[in-house]
């Protein structure tokens, strides 16, 4: 009898510990005015917002500054390089309200392109950007090199940062695929799908504008046409409007001016 009271207090005692746990949140520290002439000087998609939709841009920089650790390797660690990493985070989201990368714990900054070993001394190195898996799962590795270039004027329609968080976008519902399904409503992936695959045939007959690499697998194609989509929308709507429009329904954003 002396041991029911004893009893009832064990799920009281754990609810109200669960109830602390969760209260305790990270703060979230609002972006300075340093960082904001950074993004507005070196972060396109940024300077082309309204002054609403900038202070919103700025809200999910510093939410995802809270969320996700940024660790340098080899290099000392900018403003910069951190802006222009949670900048690419948060373009692809944009057009979503609460968007998280639940698939995301940490980002790793190398100098420069490394291999399959993650090594970036030497030769064999080709790789500027991935999505971690096995045991390197929810972290992302990106070349310093290619996140600054992605962002400078002479990229074209290329951004290695943005190409590895549409592949964590596309991985959110369980499968890298290059069909989004937590983003594309069922009626509309098979659409998607035809089009992905009719694309690719055009690119592999040399008929489309569309980087080459795009033909690796669907996924790769996703990423590589949501880079496009991002970096010269105007073009992309001119030169693949039903591609554009099928982006923009997927990410909820109209790019294009």
């Amino acid at each position: 009898m002396n041991s029911l009271p004893f009893a009832y207090l064990i799920p009281i005692f754990l609810i109200a510990l669960y109830l602390i746990l969760k209260k305790k949140k990270v703060a979230i520290e609002p972006l300075t005015d340093v960082d904001k002439k950074i993004l507005d000087d070196y972060v396109g998609y940024y300077h082309n917002l309204d002054s609403t939709d900038k202070l919103k841009f700025e809200q999910k920089v510093a939410a995802f500054f809270s969320a996700v650790k940024i660790e340098a390797v080899g290099l000392e660690m900018t403003t910069l390089d951190e802006l222009l990493i949670a900048s690419s985070a948060v373009i692809p989201i944009f057009g979503f309200d609460d968007w998280q990368y639940k698939n995301l714990t940490s980002v790793l900054l190398y100098p420069d392109t490394f291999n399959k070993d993650f090594q970036f001394d030497g030769g064999e190195r080709n790789i500027m950007g991935m999505v971690g898996t096995g045991y390197m799962n929810g972290q992302m590795i990106l070349s310093r090199s290619a996140l600054r270039h992605g962002f400078s004027k002479s990229a074209g329609k290329e951004n290695t940062a943005i190409h590895e968080f549409v592949h964590l976008l596309d991985k959110s519902d369980g499968a890298t695929d290059g069909v989004p399904e937590n983003l594309l409503a069922h009626e509309y992936t098979l659409p998607w799908v035809k089009m992905m695959h009719e694309e690719i045939a055009r690119i592999e007959d040399n008929k489309s504008d569309i980087n080459p690499y795009a033909i690796t697998n669907e996924a790769e194609f996703f990423a590589v046409v949501s880079e496009y989509f991002f970096e010269k929308p105007e073009l992309l709507k001119d030169k693949h409007p039903e591609l554009y429009f099928q982006l923009s329904r997927i990410f909820a954003q109209q790019p294009a001016r």
